[in-house]
């Protein structure tokens, strides 16, 4: 383990290092533009348990599926890309709730209403909701 460490720190170049941290940087604006980009679109009563989804209404079930699995990857992308922003810059509690809406799993709706009420949270959803004249968030 220490002969890794310590081969790999040796390998480190300047160049190395500005490459990781633009990806870092970019993974960051990109993960922040999707977040902002849901919590725009989604309905008002997303979080209500009154809210029925009815994901493609009108679609064939290929391209049903096909998005339900392009979602839930990207779902997935947002929620790792989350827990790296929890620990380094970014909104990384906003980006895992945005990756658990657009994944299909169960138990989710509880999880995310947890994290929605959070005073911090619902404020930033909500004047990011108000910039772009969409009335606030829903919750029971």
């Amino acid at each position: 383990m220490i002969d890794w460490l310590t081969s790999f720190w040796e390998s480190l170049t300047l160049g190395r290092v500005l490459f990781a941290a633009g990806l870092f940087a970019v993974s960051v604006v990109v993960s922040i533009l999707i977040v902002a980009v849901v919590i725009v679109k989604i309905p008002a009563n997303y979080f209500s348990s009154h809210y029925q989804q009815d994901f493609l209404p009108n679609s064939s079930w290929l391209t049903r599926w096909g998005a339900v699995i392009a979602k839930n990857v990207v779902g997935a992308i947002l929620v790792l890309a989350g827990i790296v922003m929890l620990i380094g810059p970014g909104q990384g509690i906003l980006t895992i709730l945005i990756g658990l809406v657009l994944m299909d799993i169960p138990g989710k709706r509880p999880l995310e209403a947890r994290i929605i009420k959070r005073p911090a949270i619902l404020s930033a959803a909500n004047s990011l909701r108000a910039r772009y004249n969409k009335e606030p968030l829903i919750l029971d």
